[in-house]
């Protein structure tokens, strides 16, 4: 269990970098805004409550993951139904990887989403 933790935190930090490189090139658009917004967390980094300069907010980090984890099962959908449509290019090994891929990162993301839960309810609960 400790090895699919340590598997998932790197996974994480991978694509949080992979975000810090791309939220520069894009400037920060599409980012969720409004309220329930996950954008709503980003004056939380930096030193006093400011963001740091360059660095992805976790809101940011956040959105961007839900949507790579969506844009992964939307590919895994795709391919199965041109699998069962009989399509030559979309073989069974393909299918399959695909598949795997996509339980991969959404087992990943509810871990998370747990793990936020557990955190935020550990909070609350602290004495005054």
């Amino acid at each position: 269990m400790t090895d699919a933790i340590a598997s998932v935190l790197s996974q994480i930090r991978s694509y949080q970098s992979q975000m810090g490189s791309g939220a520069a090139s894009m400037g920060g658009v599409g980012a969720p805004t409004g309220p329930g917004a996950a954008g709503g967390l980003s004056g939380l980094g930096g030193a006093g409550g400011a963001p740091a300069v360059g660095a992805p907010s976790f809101g940011d980090a956040l959105g961007n993951a839900l949507k790579k984890v969506n844009s992964l099962q939307s590919e895994t959908r795709d391919l199965q139904g041109a699998f069962e449509r009989g399509d030559p290019n979309a073989d069974l090994a393909r299918v399959m990887v695909a598949a795997q891929a996509s339980s991969v990162a959404f087992r990943a993301t509810v871990e998370v989403r747990n793990r936020l839960v557990q955190a935020y309810q550990d909070v609350m609960n602290m004495p005054l």
